[in-house]
């Protein structure tokens, strides 16, 4: 019998986890909520569509805790797995599965959808439906994309995801809204085209690689599934579905012409894009990697944003209403490098490693740290102190990943979660100013902490965690990350603190003018924090103490995940310093300024 009779007497493994496992409820739930609100709830019940809103997302977040509940420490890779047909023809499938790294950001996805409808209460006054409706969908897909084992559902989903985004800022923001939304949908879809392109090629280069090396391709996908025998069979499900699509349509086989054309799942794609062949070769050649590299980089740089793509954020963060601007920081940036972890890593690992593209991308991420710093100093508007500042932080991640070692990305997915909550939190606190002045010229303000004691506390404790103050959760990020980057690049490191520095500046600065001296007459009759302020505020504020007090669970769930990433790009890191008595050479390309 021939290898393809082979192949097509087997169909690929299904699997089944009941009608509908807790995740695939924790994604769709919201969307749910959103067709509820949408066609039962009459659009002139306002009060009652807040009501509901913030009370399904509520929902939604405390049916995600169980993720956190039932997860299984000792098991690496994905958990929660659900694999089921989608488009047969092009081996598309709904997939998904959270590790630990997806899983912080979905429960902190979860976790801002209360926040982001309780916030908009008194500040969203027309189509006050349509507005809550869009929350509710865009809740849904943000994590589908985080959930997605699939690159084909992962593309559908980050693209329908821009749609509320836009809408949202474009009917409900400022002056400027029209402009700052084309913008905004302009770039990210720029992007998209980009990987789109890169999705294709490798799409049909991975069967011919998945077909004549199995078992290079086979022992990298061990390395990815580690001890989680789940994972792996989903793996060897992608695996083997690559391996039909590289039957030619027209082989004189039964069922040749059914065969699907490849397969999107993710984590497969990874074991072909980082399994090595003879002579620690890649199965890939280094010149397509890099194109395929460009392609996922340019549409995640975009979303991150990197200098010099970040010109759409100011823009988007000022016109934005306050929840779209805490969506866009705490959430939507983190798209952007979570892709770079998930996607240009570990499936393009020698492109990602050559020294040409390290150094592009270590030169513009110290550029936007430098640059964003600057350029927030001499900002007149809060909200745009807070966006520059964005760059110069995502600046500060980027870096931290592009030192390929544990300390690195982990101490960048820290980043992720602490800028999140963070920057999150400080541009609902600017909107609580803004209700109240309907002005966030910074000029405008003093004094305001004799009027507004309790709320000028909070806003300290968020500007200290921006800071990078220790027993606060920015402290824990940025100095595991730049111990990486310090292992790495020393140079990299002293350029990259100097955003520590100039960050402490601009939001020390931006604190004492708004907050402290005498307080000025238009200021005189701001009331203090109200109870609703209150409890969307708290657990922001909590999340930041508790963070940097006591990060040990959350880098005790993120570990496996950054681990796995370093053993697919540097397959020696985690050898023994010696074996009898000589070093352990590594087996792949080092890291920036690390010699061999």
């Amino acid at each position: 019998m021939s290898f393809g009779n082979v192949l097509l007497s087997a169909e690929p493994a299904k699997f089944f986890l009941g009608p509908i496992g807790i995740l695939s409820i924790v994604m769709w739930l919201p969307l749910v909520g959103g067709l509820i609100l949408a066609f039962f709830i009459d659009k002139r019940k306002t009060d009652l569509i807040r009501q509901f809103t913030t009370a399904w997302m509520g929902l939604s977040f405390l049916v995600s805790l169980p993720l956190a509940l039932m997860w299984k420490g000792d098991v690496a890779g994905l958990q929660f797995i659900e694999s089921y047909a989608w488009i047969p023809s092009i081996g598309a499938k709904y997939q998904v599965g959270v590790d630990g790294m997806a899983l912080s950001l979905v429960l902190l996805t979860t976790l801002f959808g209360p926040i982001v409808a309780l916030c908009s209460w008194s500040y969203i006054e027309k189509r006050c439906k349509e507005y809550y409706v869009l929350l509710l969908v865009m809740q849904s897909f943000m994590v589908a994309v985080f959930s997605s084992v699939d690159l084909f559902m992962f593309y559908v989903v980050f693209e329908v995801m821009l749609v509320p985004m836009y809408l949202l800022i474009g009917i409900w923001g400022g002056e400027r809204r029209l402009y700052a939304a084309i913008k905004f949908f302009l770039f990210t879809l720029v992007g998209s085209v980009m990987m789109l392109l890169a999705m294709v090629q490798f799409y049909f280069t991975a069967p011919g690689v998945a077909v004549n090396h199995q078992k290079e391709v086979r022992q990298a996908a061990q390395v990815i599934a580690g001890n989680n025998a789940e994972m792996l069979r989903l793996i060897e499900d992608g695996l083997e579905t690559a391996r039909l699509a590289a039957i030619p349509r027209d082989a004189d086989v039964i069922g040749a012409d059914e065969a699907p054309l490849g397969t999107f799942n993710i984590f497969s794609l990874q074991a072909i894009g980082s399994a090595r062949g003879a002579g620690n070769t890649p199965l890939i050649p280094l010149s397509l990697q890099l194109w395929l590299f460009a392609g996922f980089a340019i549409a995640l740089a975009i979303k991150v944003p990197m200098f010099p793509f970040h010109t759409w954020l100011p823009d988007a963060h000022v016109e934005a209403p306050t929840a779209g601007s805490a969506i866009l920081a705490g959430i939507l940036l983190k798209i952007g490098t979570y892709g770079f972890l998930r996607f240009n890593f570990p499936m393009f690992p020698d492109a990602a490693q050559d020294p040409r593209v390290v150094k592009i991308f270590g030169t513009l991420a110290i550029i936007g740290i430098i640059y964003g710093s600057m350029v927030a100093l001499a900002q007149k508007d809060m909200k745009k102190v807070i966006a520059y500042s964005s760059v110069a932080h995502m600046g500060t991640l980027m870096l931290s990943m592009f030192a390929f070692n544990p300390n690195g990305i982990n101490g960048a997915v820290l980043q992720m979660l602490s800028h999140g909550v963070t920057s999150g939190a400080l541009f609902i606190m600017i909107g609580v100013l803004y209700e109240r002045r309907h002005t966030r010229e910074i000029s405008e303000y003093g004094g305001v902490v004799e009027r507004m004691p309790a709320f000028a506390t909070l806003f300290a404790i968020a500007t200290m965690a921006s800071v990078g103050l220790p027993l606060l959760n920015g402290f824990v990020g940025e100095f595991v990350g730049l111990r990486g980057v310090f292992e790495a690049n020393i140079g990299w490191a002293f350029l990259a603190t100097t955003g520590i520095i100039l960050g402490a500046a601009y939001m020390l600065w931006l604190y004492q003018r708004v907050f402290l001296g005498p307080v000025t007459a238009k200021n005189a009759g701001l009331e203090d924090l109200k109870p609703r302020e209150w409890a969307y505020l708290l657990p922001l504020v909590a999340l930041m103490i508790i963070l940097g007090v006591y990060p040990k669970p959350l880098v005790k769930l993120i570990n496996g995940s950054t681990e796995t990433i370093v053993r697919q790009m540097r397959p020696g890191y985690f050898a023994p310093a010696e074996t009898k008595g000589e070093k352990v050479a590594e087996t792949s390309v080092p890291a920036p300024g690390v010699k061999k």
